[in-house]
């Protein structure tokens, strides 16, 4: 039997998902959360095996959060993130939170009780056009020089610095100040750096860093 939590701020949701679950063999609902500081009570009383999480969620901690700390201190608990968000942002940011997945709200119903028993098993669930995307990202990215995991290693200490500031929304003046050096030497270390890793834009750099690991979320 897999036990599972479910955390959105809507009880309309929330009613729905129970319904849908508990009319399934082996999937019981032990718990429900509207959010993310509710949801950390609860999964650390009831410790399910699989929670079903909502990003976006206007009172307490968001769903990133939730996860994030979560995992630390459940780290057997699996989450899978359910979501209206078809954004790859999100999904990236979600799998460097600690989610074991990703589905869209839109989804078929078997398409989520697939994704919960994968990840309730320990492997990975994205939904299929997330997994297009990212294969399509990585053949983008070979094409233009390479996957990134070597390229890493060639930037140097200052510059893996600048991209970590550069992922956390810093602008190129704020680093400036934060590291007491130039605005244009930030540039100039942000043009070398996005050389050596073949991207071209801002975004692109925040998108590797959270794939990198390079970002903490603080809980």
């Amino acid at each position: 039997m897999i036990r599972i939590m479910l955390v959105d701020d809507h009880i309309v949701v929330r009613t729905g998902l129970r319904m849908l679950l508990e009319g399934q063999p082996n999937l019981t609902v032990v718990a429900d959360a509207a959010d993310g500081d509710e949801a950390v009570r609860a999964a650390l009383q009831c410790k399910p095996d699989v929670v079903l999480m909502d990003l976006s969620m206007p009172h307490g901690k968001d769903g990133l959060t939730a996860t994030a700390e979560l995992k630390k201190l459940l780290p057997d608990t699996n989450v899978l993130i359910l979501t209206m968000h078809d954004d790859e942002e999100y999904l990236f940011r979600s799998i460097q939170a600690g989610a074991s997945g990703y589905v869209l709200k839109s989804a078929p119903h078997e398409e989520l009780l697939t994704a919960i028993e994968s990840v309730s098993s320990g492997n990975a669930y994205l939904y299929p056009t997330a997994t297009k995307r990212l294969m399509n990202e990585y053949m983008e990215r070979v094409k233009h020089g390479g996957d990134g995991s070597d390229s890493y290693e060639t930037l140097s200490e200052r510059e893996k610095e600048i991209l970590s500031w550069i992922a956390k929304g810093y602008s190129n003046k704020e680093i400036a100040e934060n590291l007491i050096i130039s605005v244009k030497t930030v540039e100039t270390h942000k043009a070398h750096l996005m050389e050596k890793l073949g991207l071209r834009t801002r975004p692109d750099l925040v998108k590797y860093a959270l794939k990198k690991g390079l970002l903490n979320f603080d809980v």
